[in-house]
């Protein structure tokens, strides 16, 4: 079931928490580094600029090892995972 949800933390560059959630949220079609990995700011920097405290609408689509729920993020009408890619190109 899709939401509109505000995103409050940006973990890293591919995951969030939002003020419904207890558990992160995984963003589907994005595998950034994790900490202590190369280019690990870079993109949590990207993911920050693009939707800290904003609203996305969440659908999950999977649930990951970690119980993390896994879905596609939009803002607007657009995917999170196209928009970062676009981001990365600048």
């Amino acid at each position: 079931m899709k939401r509109k949800e505000t995103v409050t933390k940006i973990i890293d560059g591919d995951t969030i928490e939002t003020s419904t959630r207890k558990k992160p949220v995984r963003i589907q079609g994005i595998d950034t580094p994790e900490k202590g990995q190369p280019g690990y700011s870079e993109a949590k920097k990207a993911l920050s600029e693009l939707i800290k405290n904003e609203k996305v609408t969440v659908e999950p689509v999977a649930t990951d090892d970690y119980g993390r729920v896994v879905a596609k993020v939009k803002k607007g009408n657009r995917l999170l995972s196209t928009l970062m890619k676009d981001h990365q190109k600048k």
